[in-house]
């Protein structure tokens, strides 16, 4: 800008110095310098004329003043031309201005357009790195349907056929059996039944090895739309027919363990029928039964242990799970018999039942004795449950209902002879029942702690040493026997692979007795009948082989049978596909206590007392055995 005023100047100075020049240029006559010499030219022509000084410097300011004029000219037009460049300027800073603005608004609009290009990248990103995600969930879900489908075509863990699936399952076993006391028995143990030292089989040891409990299974389920169906099968080899032995072959024939049909719906309400393990078993977890749904104890024995509940029979079973499946409620009608208990002086007027029928598919033999019997049952026992599944453990408690009825023939007086008129008989029915409460908590990871407990009158017959659940009184009525049992579970798990166990078990029945009108003792462990002054004693048996006799009197009524093993599993091969291979080895040491005996006496006053018999067991098992996966 300095530069164009300062021009800007010099052209007005120029231009003053321009419009003075005419004046001093005129001639004295008034003409002006370029009129002069335009004639003076011509004069020249004429003649020639030979300047003055005068003339010569006039002439030299002419030509100066041409030449400044010739400048003044190129500065106007430079003068022109920069304000031209000027205007040109401006005009091109107010349109870099317009551009600048139309620029800044471009700019404004890139950026808005850049923020929402961001935006879009953004998204863009997010759904290329969640389409990544979501192909590599894909990769990962294809990769594993293809491995589930091969593991399913290579390894199902059900078959399917029509509309159900088929879970087989059992073992193969190969097990064995030491006793210090023969009781004559493959490896499941008449608990009860271990000989007091009067006998010459409490003086031999046994052993004995069987396959007889390996156990084929199956598991049918059939889903439908409001919840689902199916059945369960399970058999071992632990039957007997009557040309089974050992002899040669061990031709022993297969049994039916359980045996039921089951439907299941989505609010929880479940519906059972058929053979399977008495609601008094405790479950594993709720109230049904099921493969492997109940808690059996580590045993090899399939008698399992003293102490412990259970019972394989026919079962009507319904139930409802409430708060998410944490509580279960349960209600049975369950297959019934009644076990009499050896009763002393037991009178001839009554009957409960009798030896069963081979035409009606009964066993006539059987059991240890001549006659297999079988009681005519009044009802079915009543069972209900109640389990608890809080999160931490399983806890159950439950009751049994149950009615035993005979038929009595009564007399004017007591006798142990048959009645003499059969047209008086009249039947009689006695309720007997109890509790059992159960509680299993895994203490920490490696400890497991169990308690079971049992009770009531007339519920011996749940017990493993099922010591008997009535007496007789001399009138004929039935009486139910107080009994309780209790069984602790102890389990440790060192090893993924190995667990150790300790159980102690303990079953009891109680004397009960009457006097007859005649006072003549009747009933369990009598006490004026207990004569067990031989049960220390020993004697020939008389015919040589298969029979060792009993020397003496002993009576032995059982009070009390306990035992306690300790053992160990193994487990050196496992996987869900190809089974598993485990080794058991456990000791157990049994106890058979008898009520103490009375003698040389029939009456309390004159009877003399002494110590009570006991019987003593030492068992080693041994098992080896495959799962099917």
């Amino acid at each position: 800008m300095k530069r164009y005023k300062f021009l800007s100047a010099a052209l007005v100075a120029m231009t003053l110095v321009t419009t003075q020049l005419p004046v001093y240029a005129q001639t004295a006559d008034g003409t002006t310098a370029s009129t002069a010499s335009a004639k003076r030219a011509k004069h020249v022509k004429a003649k020639e004329h030979k300047e003055t000084a005068e003339e010569m410097q006039l002439r030299e300011l002419k030509e100066s003043l041409k030449v400044q004029q010739e400048q003044i000219d190129a500065l106007r037009a430079q003068v022109a031309a920069k304000s031209s460049d000027v205007t040109t300027a401006q005009q091109t800073a107010a349109d870099a201005q317009t551009q600048a603005a139309a620029a800044a608004a471009s700019a404004a609009q890139a950026q808005a357009a850049a923020a929402a290009t961001s935006t879009q990248v953004d998204a863009v990103s997010s759904s290329v790195t969640d389409l990544k995600t979501t192909t590599a969930g894909l990769a990962d879900t294809v990769v594993t349907s293809q491995k589930k489908i091969e593991d399913e075509i290579n390894s199902p863990s059900t078959l399917h056929y029509k509309g159900v699936t088929i879970q087989p399952g059992g073992f193969a076993a190969a097990e064995s059996v030491f006793r210090t006391r023969a009781v004559n028995s493959d490896i499941a143990t008449p608990f009860s039944a271990i000989p007091y030292m009067n006998s010459g089989y409490a003086h031999i040891t046994e052993f004995n090895g069987s396959a007889r409990q390996s156990r084929l299974s199956v598991n049918v389920v059939a889903p439908m739309s409001w919840g689902k169906a199916g059945g369960y099968f399970e058999m071992d080899f632990l039957g007997a027919g009557t040309t089974s032995n050992n002899n040669q072959t061990n031709s022993y024939l297969l049994r039916v363990r359980s045996a039921f049909g089951q439907v299941t719906t989505n609010s929880g309400f479940s519906f059972q029928a058929g053979q399977m393990f008495t609601l008094a078993t405790e479950d594993k977890k709720g109230v049904l039964a099921g493969p492997g749904a109940e808690t059996l104890p580590p045993t090899i024995d399939p008698n399992y242990i003293v102490g412990f509940n259970f019972g394989r029979q026919y079962s009507l079973r319904v139930a409802q799970s409430f708060a998410d499946n944490k509580v279960n409620v349960a209600l049975a009608a369950e297959g019934s018999q009644i076990i009499l208990a050896s009763t002393s002086n037991a009178p001839g007027n009554f009957v409960l039942g009798g030896a069963g029928s081979t035409s009606g598919l009964f066993n006539s033999t059987g059991n240890g004795v001549a006659a297999q019997n079988y009681t005519d049952n009044l009802a079915p026992d009543v069972l209900a449950k109640v389990s608890f599944d809080p999160g931490y453990g399983h806890y159950e408690i439950g009751g049994i209902l149950r009615f035993f009825r005979d038929r009595v023939y009564p007399q004017s007086s007591f006798s142990t002879t048959n009645a003499t008129d059969s047209t008086v008989g009249s039947n009689y029915m006695t309720p007997g029942g109890g509790f059992f409460v159960s509680a299993r908590v895994p203490a920490t990871k490696y400890v497991d702690l169990a308690l079971k407990v049992a009770a009531g009158d007339g519920t011996g017959r749940y017990g493993a040493s099922n010591l008997g659940d009535v007496t007789v009184r001399p009138s004929g009525l039935l009486e139910p026997l107080r009994d309780a049992q209790g069984l602790f579970e102890l389990d440790l798990h060192p090893a993924k692979k190995l667990d150790i166990f300790a159980l102690g078990g303990i079953e009891y029945l109680q004397r009960t007795t009457y006097l007859s009108s005649t006072g003549v003792q009747v009933g369990y462990g009598g006490i004026t009948t207990q004569n067990d002054t031989g049960c220390s004693l020993q004697a020939a048996p008389g015919t040589g082989g298969y029979s060792a006799t009993t020397a003496g009197t002993c009576s032995g009524a059982t009070r009390a049978v306990e035992e306690g093993n300790l053992g160990l599993t193994y487990r050196f091969f496992s996987s869900p596909t190809k089974g598993r291979f485990q080794v058991q080895l456990i000791y157990e040491y049994l106890t058979r206590e008898g009520w103490q005996g009375y003698t040389n006496g029939t009456s309390f006053a004159t009877a003399t007392t002494f110590g009570a018999p006991k019987a003593t067991e030492n068992m080693v098992h041994t098992s080896f055995r495959y799962y099917i996966p």
